[in-house]
């Protein structure tokens, strides 16, 4: 027998449980599946962006390691179940543990430990997220001391070395995090040099930065083999042999799609196993939808909300808003330093407008309120249009970054000349007011 709903959602994400609630209140009957207890909420509150962040605000606190894992926990713990309950609470909703597998387009076939339930909805979303790359290195899968960035956090890894493979985002915020909290960090990055994609001044002042935290760079690395010992685990490079206690993968994330047996609902897939989908997210069939990460967009909780926007402009809206209206997404690497950009970087706007462009370099040193908290490390940079003042770009590499960014984007969004942020009144002393300086072009 087959349980009908109205809605079927796949996964407890962002855009998932947000869904949920507001069809929910729109009298649509919704059943929310999600394979683990532990990730009500989804990654972002489980192990993602809340407890990377906790970690990093307790090492920025100067608290202990021991101390740092238990503040994490609890602020995990007490999400997870503020998350639980505003689905298992909502009359509207069925909040159903298992994994789910299509059986036809329409039917899902839901598995918990032996019991087995089938599904048919009329509409069906899926929120499934991204799930860690396992890079194809000798003896990875062997080791018991190699962690990704999920496992780290479940586990409470407090190693006193740490390997960190991969020297992306997620790599450099663990680096930075557990070098603040005491541990001594080596990273393996397969570049020439970190954040390729920055612009060149931005790049070295984050090496910068990170080496000042003692953290060991190891650039053009190719890590050939991993292999456990008594006391820890060794990492053989190129060049090199270095044992550790822990190593930490930070070789990307991709859509979590494997499980779903996509191909008996005729939904189609890229080749990296991203669901295909439209302006509208909706797959290649029209009932289905991909949201979040899933769908091969970028992997931000605050696009997923976003694609919840998407969503509801269809069903609950006027079907206006969809991706091609979707403003410039701002990002944040959460160091000890953060480094937060959106817009174009200047090698980008050059690309596009060649010598139409203005400069502005500001180091964080020049700004009172870095002296003021005794955080001097940074760079602040800006690319505008000569010719029309339009802002093209920012890159802050300060503290508060990740908070001063969001005025920027809204000038953007709001098509406010660079003059505007230049002549604003803020409060002072601020982070905010260094945007007066940056933009005094």
């Amino acid at each position: 027998m087959k349980t009908h709903y109205d809605v079927l959602i796949i996964g407890f994400g962002k855009a998932g449980k947000t869904l949920a609630v507001a069809l929910a209140a729109a009298g649509r009957r919704v059943a929310l599946i999600e394979q683990s207890p532990q990730m009500y909420g989804g990654t972002c509150i489980n192990v993602a962006c809340i407890p990377t962040k906790t970690l990093a605000s307790a090492a920025a606190a100067e608290r202990s390691i021991d101390e740092a894992f238990a503040y994490k926990t609890e602020v995990v713990t007490k999400l997870n179940a503020k998350n639980y309950h505003m689905l298992a609470d909502n009359s509207g909703v069925a909040l159903i543990d298992g994994e789910a597998s299509f059986v036809d387009p329409h039917t899902v076939r839901i598995r918990g430990g032996k019991d087995e339930l089938l599904l048919n909805a009329d509409k069906i979303f899926i929120n499934t997220g991204a799930t860690p790359v396992i890079p194809a290195i000798d003896g990875i899968k062997e080791s018991q001391r190699v962690y990704t960035s999920a496992d780290a956090l479940n586990g409470d890894v407090k190693p006193q070395r740490l390997a960190v493979i991969g020297g992306g985002y997620i790599g450099l915020e663990f680096a930075s995090t557990y070098a603040a909290l005491g541990v001594a960090v080596t990273i393996y990055h397969r570049g020439i040099s970190l954040l390729n994609k920055e612009d060149p001044s931005i790049a070295r002042a984050v090496t910068e930065a990170l080496l000042a935290q003692n953290i060991t760079i190891s650039h053009q690395s190719n890590v050939q083999q991993i292999v456990d010992t008594r006391s820890g685990v060794i990492v053989r490079d190129t060049d090199t042999e270095i044992e550790f206690d822990a190593i930490l993968l930070a070789t990307g994330r991709l859509p979590n799609t494997k499980a779903l047996n996509l191909a008996a609902a005729n939904v189609e897939v890229d080749g990296s196993g991203a669901i295909v989908v439209d302006d509208r997210l909706q797959t290649s069939q029209s009932h289905i939808w991909a949201l979040g990460d899933v769908n091969g967009g970028p992997q931000f909780t605050y696009v997923s909300l976003d694609d919840f926007r998407i969503v509801r402009s269809q069903l609950l809206g006027d079907g206006s808003y969809t991706k091609a209206q979707r403003k410039t997404l701002p990002m944040t690497i959460f160091m000890q330093t953060p480094l937060a950009r959106v817009g174009l970087t200047e090698v980008e706007a050059r690309q596009i407008y060649g010598d139409k462009l203005k400069v502005k370099e500001l180091p964080a040193a020049t700004v009172p309120r870095m002296h003021v908290d005794d955080k001097t490390t940074g760079l602040l940079r800006a690319v505008v249009h000569s010719e029309t003042g339009a802002i093209l770009g920012v890159t802050l590499f300060c503290q508060q970054a990740p908070e001063v960014i969001n005025i920027v984007k809204t000038a953007m969004d709001a098509n406010l000349p660079y003059t505007a942020l230049r002549d604003q009144i803020f409060t002072h002393p601020t982070v905010a007011e260094a945007l007066n300086d940056l933009m005094a072009m």
